[in-house]
């Protein structure tokens, strides 16, 4: 069972772990899961510019701007990695795949701590869409169009998904 995904994350280089800002799931058979974490460094993110930009304008906020930790897609870290955990294993034989997806891979692996923590039955790579793109010699344009939600991690990990049905397409 492929199991297409994306986050969204803080990256602050060596001497800081990836800290996760949202994560999407969807897998081949219709399910979906989406979490934004209520323990990332929001101060960060609101100063980063990209992020402001590009990823902030999708997470709940209170009218002062802030997260609203309350909104139902918030949680903390072990509550979104149980419940990924249960949303990868309900499956036999979960495949993972993520489209540039070596951050993504990590940001997962480290919501259970280190890659040696993953879950029984968790797959311990990603596969990489982008990969199977330049293999096949498959041109961007060829691809769907991403949506307007680009960046929101849901949306993207459907993408993931609509993308590699093509892929899958054009490689027959």
């Amino acid at each position: 069972m492929r199991i297409f995904y994306d986050t969204e994350f803080l990256e602050r280089g060596p001497k800081h772990p990836i800290d996760l800002i949202s994560i999407g799931m969807v897998r081949e058979d219709g399910a979906e899961y989406y979490a934004i974490s209520s323990e990332f460094d929001a101060t960060a993110v609101r100063a980063h510019p990209w992020l402001r930009e590009n990823v902030w304008p999708y997470l709940p906020q209170l009218n002062n701007g802030a997260l609203d930790v309350r909104h139902i897609d918030v949680k903390p870290r072990h509550v979104i990695a149980a419940e990924v955990a249960s949303f990868v294993r309900e499956k036999p034989r979960p495949e993972l795949w993520a489209y540039y997806g070596a951050y993504d891979h990590v940001a997962l692996c480290q919501l259970f701590g280190r890659m040696a923590d993953l879950p029984d039955g968790f797959p311990m790579w990603t596969n990489d869409l982008m990969q199977e793109i330049t293999r096949l010699g498959i041109a961007r344009d060829e691809l769907p169009e991403q949506g307007q939600n680009l960046h929101k991690a849901i949306d993207d990990a459907r993408w993931n998904r609509d993308a590699a049905r093509v892929v899958r397409e054009l490689a027959l």
